[in-house]
């Protein structure tokens, strides 16, 4: 039987192909999901997401399983121990931006507004559905990509520019980039 037609970008190494058969734009709408995914998606800043792939059983057991209600009370201590541990990408930066972002997930919640909802927002509340044949057509941000960043921006999160926000929206279903020919077009529609 032979290969269905994917997205070139996930090669052929099993964890990136699984990663595109089973997650890359399927739509997310669980807030502490959608955080936690942002949050890889900060962490992939100037890596491969291939790199962040490997290391995510690791991030997601170091720190909390990316949980903005438990990352939100760490302290120092917390943060230092995180550093150090060599399974994981140890960027002080991206790690307590981490923490930071937690406690503006939180400021958020607890306003009464739905993190998922406030993201979604920004394309219409459905998935902008892309009808791209080639790789080469994808953009690095787009104007709803840029709108997130501002919110976001505004609201005190940091590391979410419009690019990681792009590819967090590729990510989590907001925007099917899936190339047209691809097995997983039709189903993240």
């Amino acid at each position: 039987m032979s290969e269905p037609s994917r997205c070139q970008w996930c090669g052929t190494d099993s964890q990136y192909v699984a990663y595109h058969d089973e997650e890359w734009g399927v739509p997310v709408r669980d807030d502490v999901a959608l955080f936690s995914k942002l949050i890889l998606d900060t962490f992939q800043s100037g890596l491969s997401w291939l790199v962040v792939l490997r290391k995510r059983a690791a991030i997601l057991e170091v720190m909390d399983d990316l949980n903005p209600r438990r990352l939100a009370t760490w302290d120092t201590s917390r943060i230092e121990q995180a550093i150090v541990d060599e399974r994981i990408i140890r960027n002080r930066a991206k790690i307590e931006a981490a923490v930071h972002n937690a406690g503006c997930f939180m400021e958020i919640e607890q306003s009464g507004l739905s993190f998922s909802d406030l993201l979604w927002s920004h394309v219409g509340g459905k998935t902008i559905v892309n009808r791209r044949t080639w790789e080469c057509e994808l953009p690095g941000f787009t104007p709803e990509s840029e709108s997130m960043a501002r919110d976001l921006k505004s609201r005190g999160f940091k590391w979410t520019g419009p690019t990681v926000c792009y590819a967090f929206m590729q990510a989590v279903g907001m925007v099917n980039d899936h190339r047209v020919e691809c097995f997983r077009w039709k189903a993240c529609c």
